[in-house]
């Protein structure tokens, strides 16, 4: 059975990791999807990859200009049945390097933007829609030199329960995915033996003793996004192989 048969759903941030894991199997599932990513040759790599039913829009934003560039797509589309605010990054830096340029740059991407298209897009959500939210589990961690990160993250999922009450009216649910260590871009900047000691090292900590993979995170944010979930709003989904019960 295909869930998202002709349902439309706009993904922030799906031209790798998560969102597109998560892109792949809508468009399996019946779905036409919007994603966004801000590095063309990878944006384009990932609507060729999931064809005719993806629309892919070219929007970094850093700039503050996303809603010039979304609005109109959505607008020509019509309505959204689901709403994934994925796009994010992160950087990490002790206290006494985390400048107010970096503060700024950072907050603007994973707080300012999705709240932007929260308020803009919410008027093109269909009645009885879903929005995910993806959080981090470095808000629980309490690790060091990601305080910012995790505060932006922090920021968007108080955000969503807010925004949970305020859409329940119209039968508009709104959930956080949390993932824990996933195989991501986000640690992509590192060199590939760091990263793969990086990711050893995450894995000694979860339950489970392994790093998760995009697609299990993806899973979860499908799962929200679907009717399966329709009674499900407020609500925050750890992906974290147990980090969090550590």
């Amino acid at each position: 059975m295909k869930r998202f048969e002709n349902k439309t759903i706009l993904i922030t941030g799906a031209s790798s990791g998560i969102g597109l894991a998560g892109a792949k199997q809508l468009v399996a599932e019946g779905a036409k999807v919007i994603i966004t990513g801000r590095t063309p040759s990878r944006l384009q790599a990932a609507a060729e990859e999931l064809g005719a039913n993806a629309v892919a829009v070219l929007d970094d934003a850093a700039d503050g200009k996303t809603l010039e560039r979304l609005l109109p797509v959505v607008e020509r589309i019509g309505k959204l049945d689901g709403l994934w605010l994925n796009a994010a990054y992160a950087a990490g830096a002790p206290l006494e390097a985390t400048g107010k340029s970096m503060i700024e740059q950072m907050f603007q991407v994973n707080v300012v933007a999705p709240m932007l298209q929260m308020g803009a897009l919410s008027p093109h959500l269909n009645n009885g829609a879903s929005v995910v939210v993806t959080s981090s589990s470095a808000v629980y961690e309490g690790q060091p030199n990601v305080a910012l990160y995790a505060a932006t993250k922090a920021a968007v999922l108080a955000a969503a329960r807010s925004w949970a009450a305020e859409l329940a009216p119209r039968g508009i649910r709104v959930n956080s995915l949390v993932p824990g260590p996933i195989t991501s871009n986000l640690r992509s900047v590192l060199p590939d033996e760091m990263r793969a000691q990086f990711e050893e090292q995450l894995a000694e900590v979860v339950l489970l003793k392994r790093v998760g993979e995009a697609r299990e995170a993806a899973a979860v944010a499908l799962f929200l996004l679907s009717d399966d979930a329709s009674y499900v709003t407020g609500s925050a989904y750890a992906v974290d192989g147990g980090l969090l019960m550590d």
